[in-house]
C-alpha cells in the first residue's frame, strides 16, 4: 500500500495566505463632497442673509411712529397736494387748514387697514362737529371702479382720494400701510401712526391735533399738484 503525499509546506505554490479583511471602497471626490452642492448652498446662504438684512431694515423703519421721518417733523407743515375723489371733484389739503386733519395713506388689499376704518368712520361722526376732518388716499392700483366699492362697502363717510406716488414721497415715501398723519387746524404735523394701532392711540393723536390753533396768516407750503 503506497503512502500519501505529504504536503510540502515549503512549497510557495501550496502555502495559503492569511484572509484581509473586507476594505470599503474608496470615497469619490474627496469624501463624498459634491463642489457644485456646497457653492449652491453658499448662495442660498447669502440670499437669506441679504434679504434678512434688508427685512429687519424695512421694520425697523416702520415701527416708527413719530419723532424726525425723511426730512418731516412734528411741527412741520404738511406737504400740500391736490388729487382727485373718486367721482372726479379735486381736493386740495390746504383747503382744510383750520381743520384739524386725519390724513391716512391705505389700499384696498392691506388687511390692517381693514379694521381701522371702521374705527374711522366712528371717530369721523364723533368729532366732525369739533372741526375733523379724515381723508383717505388710496394708494394701490385697483380700478376706481373697485376702490368706490371697497369703500362702499366699508360704510367710509370722509373723502377718498386716488393716490400718486409723487405724494407718497412728499411724506417720506410711505413705507408700509396704513400709513396715518395727524395734521393741526394750523397745517402742521402733529403726530404720525405707522401701521395697526389700537383706537384709543388713534383718538389721543386726534385730540392732538384738534387742540391746536388756527395759523393767524396762511403759510407758504410745498405743494405737489396731482390729477388724474
Amino acid at each position: 500500500m503506497s503512502a500519501l503525499p505529504t504536503p510540502d509546506t515549503h512549497n510557495p505554490e501550496l502555502t495559503h495566505s492569511p484572509v484581509s479583511p473586507a476594505q470599503p471602497p474608496p470615497a469619490p471626490n474627496g469624501g463624498g463632497r459634491n463642489p457644485l452642492a456646497l457653492v449652491v448652498a453658499a448662495l442660498v446662504i447669502a440670499g437669506m442673509l441679504y434679504f434678512g438684512y434688508h427685512y429687519a431694515q424695512r421694520s425697523s423703519s416702520a415701527s416708527v411712529s413719530s419723532g424726525s421721518f425723511s426730512g418731516l417733523h412734528k411741527s412741520s407743515f404738511a406737504p400740500d397736494f391736490t388729487l382727485d375723489t373718486l367721482d372726479g371733484k379735486p381736493v386740495t389739503l390746504s383747503d382744510l387748514r383750520g381743520k384739524a386733519v386725519l390724513l391716512n395713506f391705505w389700499a384696498t388689499w392691506c388687511a390692517p387697514c381693514k379694521i381701522e376704518m371702521p374705527w374711522f368712520v366712528e371717530l369721523q361722526q364723533q368729532y366732525r362737529s369739533q372741526g375733523l376732518q379724515i381723508v383717505g388716499v388710496a394708494m394701490d392700483d385697483s380700478s376706481t371702479e373697485d376702490i368706490a366699492k371697497f369703500a362702499k362697502d366699508m360704510g367710509v363717510n370722509y373723502p377718498v382720494l386716488l393716490g400718486k406716488e409723487a405724494v407718497g414721497e412728499a411724506y417720506g415715501g410711505v413705507p408700509a400701510l396704513p400709513e396715518s398723519f395727524f395734521i393741526g387746524r394750523d397745517g402742521k404735523i402733529v403726530d404720525r401712526i405707522i401701521g395697526l394701532k389700537g383706537k384709543a392711540e388713534i383718538e389721543d393723536s386726534i385730540r392732538k391735533a384738534l387742540n391746536t390753533q388756527p395759523a393767524a396768516t396762511p403759510a407758504a407750503t410745498a405743494s405737489v399738484q396731482l390729477r388724474r
